[in-house]
């Protein structure tokens, strides 16, 4: 690096480092000067503590002072410049001292000095030239250490804006994904309970299993960078692990049945309370048993168990599926690994899944491991994960999907997606709701004003009017309807930005009808 000296010359900062010389007299200080010049060295003679001062505001390699300054200002100027020294810097000082001063003294100035050494005096030439030089070396390690620490430094900021720009990029491409799949589900849910022939319904029940495939793959990606960038929060309350895993199974069940295997279930009755995020845990396990299922031949065996072992519950989920190869049992957890050799039945997937799985179970302070015997042998992954001492009982949640919603509702959805916006419009209509659509902020405003609905379904990333200035319109004409966002932006900031938007809910695209129904029964419990 590159630096100014006093005179406005430019210094190698390895290089060309000055020693600054401020001895007993300026005769002394030029002999010494000289001395170090003849050998190579550049050296600045300090007639007093002020031009010491100001040759200490350039780049300095070392200090050779006099016992004789120290006392009279030159310590004071020293202890200042040392107190602003950045953390790589360590300037040597040299005192140089007579022969017979108080070494009791001289220690104390040394030790008050810090990076300081002792020359005594009349020197040799030998002495100080190898004092110089050592001094130099040492000073000249340290700019090595600067310079270290800056390219690690520009290498991390360009690591972190790299990474920013990947967390954007995946959270725009989770957004676009989103967008499509959103009619699709809808038009799969408005059509799936009225099919009658076994043909359709079949069919409908292929393209569902199909779209919650494609649905788990996009909140996967999206995950897998909220987890690098450490912005997963889990929401921690009292639970079951049973719990937890029926959730599981539900999951999974509909993967399991298509490949036709025959999932055992080994669980106590005694209840196993740990403190988790029921979500993110059933996200866990369902992974598993969906790798279970996707690797495994039609009508293969997938085992489940749970038991306690001390203070900690351990779930297995094996299979007889294609196993994992040696080479890979180290490897698998890491992100974008996948097998080679994959079957043909198997679905591929993004190697993410894995990846989320150790994370979220580290960050419920448990651990996971693999074992298989090679291809062809199946595997069995273990997780441990630590339970409640002296937990309370904990209230079961319901297990059936309540998809019903309250008589005489009035929901408007505003989407410029016309399939979108048209499909949810389907939907809620089979679910009893009066339902209306508009396509754009301005069509919005006016439904709003002329039906008065008790809800608003609203799309944010709309051209023109977007769905914040539309809500915060709304909002301001009527503030009793109450907004809900209906997006496939779905990351934890983007549900910040809602909720402070005045939105009262978010939902993310495509939407679960089971949470959709929830929110609109929310809305209508806090009407009445």
């Amino acid at each position: 690096m590159i630096v100014q000296a006093g005179d406005g010359t430019a210094l190698d900062d390895t290089r060309g480092l000055h020693i600054l010389l401020l001895l007993p007299t300026q005769r002394d200080s030029q002999l010494a000067a000289q001395v170090l010049r003849d050998e190579g060295m550049a050296a600045i003679e300090c007639d007093d503590v002020d031009a010491l001062r100001d040759a200490l505001r350039a780049p300095a390699g070392a200090v050779f002072v006099a016992e004789e300054w120290i006392a009279h200002g030159a310590r004071a100027v020293l202890a200042e410049i040392l107190a602003q020294q950045p953390a790589w810097s360590d300037l040597p000082i040299v005192v140089v001292a007579g022969s017979n001063s108080d070494s009791v003294h001289l220690a104390r100035i040394l030790d008050h000095l810090g990076n300081a050494s002792l020359l005594e005096r009349p020197a040799r030439v030998a002495a100080l030239t190898s004092a110089a030089r050592t001094a130099l070396r040492a000073r000249q390690r340290q700019y090595q250490i600067r310079a270290q620490l800056e390219d690690l430094e520009q290498a991390g900021a360009e690591r972190d804006a790299a990474a920013k720009r990947k967390d954007e990029f995946i959270a725009m491409l989770g957004h676009e994904l989103r967008n499509p799949l959103a009619p699709i589900r809808n038009a799969i849910e408005v059509l799936l309970p009225t099919a009658e022939r076994p043909r359709d319904r079949a069919m409908l029940a292929m393209m569902r299993r199909q779209v919650d495939h494609m649905v788990r793959l996009v909140e996967d990606l999206v995950d897998v960078a909220r987890l690098t960038r450490g912005t997963v929060e889990l929401r921690l309350q009292q639970t079951t692990l049973q719990e937890v895993l029926h959730s599981a199974i539900a999951l999974s069940r509909p993967l399991v049945e298509s490949g036709g295997h025959a999932l055992e279930i080994e669980m106590p009755d005694d209840a196993m309370p740990a403190m988790a995020d029921s979500t993110r845990l059933a996200q866990v396990f369902s992974n598993l048993l969906n790798n279970a299922s996707k690797y495994s031949p039609p009508n293969g065996a997938i085992r489940l168990s749970l038991r306690r072992e001390g203070d900690a519950a351990v779930v297995r989920v094996a299979d007889r599926g294609i196993g994992i190869e040696a080479s890979m049992l180290s490897r698998i957890f890491d992100l974008f690994t996948r097998g080679r050799n994959l079957p043909q039945h198997a679905q591929g997937g993004l190697g993410i899944g894995l990846t989320l799985v150790r994370s979220l179970v580290r960050m419920h302070h448990g651990d996971i491991e693999v074992h298989s015997d090679g291809l062809g042998e199946g595997s069995e992954f273990v997780v441990r994960l630590p339970l409640l001492r002296n937990a309370g009982a904990v209230r079961k949640r319901a297990s059936v999907a309540d998809l019903t919603v309250p008589g005489g509702m009035r929901v408007l959805v505003v989407d410029d997606n016309v399939d979108a916006a048209e499909t949810m419009s389907m939907l809620l209509a089979a679910l009893g709701v009066e339902c209306s659509v508009a396509f754009h902020g301005a069509q919005a405003l006016q439904c709003v004003d002329d039906a008065r609905p008790d809800a608003v379904l609203l799309d944010l990333g709309m051209p023109g009017m977007d769905g914040y200035e539309v809500a915060r319109r709304i909002g301001a004409r009527h503030p009793e309807v109450k907004l809900v966002a209906l997006t496939g932006w779905s990351q934890a900031d983007d549900i910040k930005r809602t909720r402070a938007a005045g939105f009262c809910d978010h939902l993310s695209k495509p939407v679960d009808p089971v949470a959709l129904t929830a929110v609109l029964r929310r809305i209508h419990a806090k009407a009445t």
